[in-house]
């Protein structure tokens, strides 16, 4: 079972709810931009732009245009259970941004370390999209580095 699978919350509250904890954080230029199966969260805060992306579910995916059984659901049931899944989705969304900003609040990490992967770097991609690649070829090469460094002083 998903976060929030069974929350009340719409969709238009939590992007309020993430509107008002960005502001209350000091965060600029904040916009939601959306499409039909994805959603993009963009802010700017410590002079760094964020950007999350959210995968949205498709409403015609079998999980809500039928039951657990295979049967057909009704329209409305289809469109219940899909706005059921937008709506865990945004509230995971909030939760995530929530626990950053307590994070940097609480002394726990940085800005950049909770953000690094949504940070937007001047080529329009994100930390996350440039570091991926190289962490997938340190493991398929083997070039990692050791968990414990060597002790100073050649001990």
């Amino acid at each position: 079972m998903s976060y929030a699978s069974t929350t009340n919350v719409s969709v238009s509250k939590t992007k309020g709810e993430i509107d008002g904890l960005l502001r209350k954080h000091k965060a600029a230029g904040f916009g939601v931009f959306e499409e039909q199966t994805r959603a993009m969260l963009v802010f700017e805060m410590s002079e760094r732009r964020i950007v999350f992306h959210l995968p949205l579910p498709d409403q015609l995916d079998k999980e809500f245009v039928l039951t657990a059984r295979g049967k057909a659901r009704s329209a409305d049931a289809a469109l219940a259970a899909w706005e059921q899944a937008c709506r865990s989705r945004w509230r995971a969304l909030f939760l995530c941004i929530k626990a950053k900003l307590e994070s940097i609040e609480s002394d726990i990490e940085s800005f950049e370390d909770a953000f690094l992967a949504q940070i937007q770097m001047p080529d329009g991609h994100s930390v996350s999209e440039h570091v991926k690649p190289r962490i997938a070829q340190a493991y398929e090469t083997g070039t990692m580095q050791p968990l414990l460094p060597a002790p100073k002083g050649g001990a």
